[in-house]
């Protein structure tokens, strides 16, 4: 069964779920008991939650908590990435003030592993406990085997990607998004020669993405790791 699909549905043991959402015009966003975190992936518009208002356009995020409920207006249209995150999770302590808007644009990347970076979107900084939001950013070729201790949904705004897990390989088109389960060992591989990748992952509980762990065969084969 493929995984990547352009909605990853719930399931009975992950707090995570991710649908894609068009608005023209106006709507509203939000859910009783889940947090919901909007990413922008075309278009431009606003989002408003009680006195604030926010400009939204491609690259930037908001967040809405449980049992709040956010207007969104389009300018023509928007393309949403809308992940929410049930309340069956462990809790981050607040780090900072809560946002109701980031943006790719804000700061600097920061460093992952090897030649890979990444850019929070939301976490315990800027309100978001339940989940960390952010852009991984992978340059040409894929990582060694790894995994992490997360469950995590991967959007892939822009091909061409490639994923492998065990000895599944899966193509990645603009637009899909997969799930990876905690301790599942994996690749995301960019596949072109001269552009960078951007993935967007959504985790939790929240932390870091740069907490990764190499797969046990890695670890034996290099001289580097004992």
């Amino acid at each position: 069964m493929a995984r990547a699909n352009l909605a990853v549905e719930p399931i009975a043991d992950s707090a995570l779920a991710l649908a894609r959402r068009t608005v023209e015009g106006e709507g509203t966003v939000g859910d009783p008991e889940a947090d919901t975190l909007l990413f922008v992936s075309a278009g431009s518009g606003s989002i408003t939650l009680g006195d604030e208002t926010g400009a939204l356009a491609a690259g930037r995020a908001a967040l809405v908590l449980a049992g709040e409920e956010a207007s969104v207006v389009a300018d023509a249209s928007l393309e949403l990435v809308v992940v929410t995150v049930g309340p069956d999770v462990d809790r981050h302590a607040p780090l900072g003030p809560r946002e109701l808007v980031s943006s790719l644009d804000k700061g600097g990347p920061q460093q992952a592993s090897g030649a890979r970076s990444f850019q929070i979107l939301f976490d315990a900084t800027n309100g978001s406990t339940r989940a960390t939001l952010f852009a991984g950013f992978l340059p040409s070729g894929k990582a060694p085997w790894h995994y992490h201790l997360y469950d995590e949904i991967v959007f892939v705004p822009e091909g061409p990607a490639r994923l492998h897990v065990g000895e599944t390989t899966e193509e990645l088109a603009a637009r899909s998004a997969f799930r990876l389960r905690p301790r599942e060992v994996h690749i995301v591989e960019n596949t072109s020669s001269v552009r960078e990748l951007t993935v967007i992952g959504i985790f939790t509980p929240a932390g870091s993405p740069s907490a990764a762990y190499l797969a046990s065969d890695v670890v034996a084969a290099s001289p580097f790791v004992g």
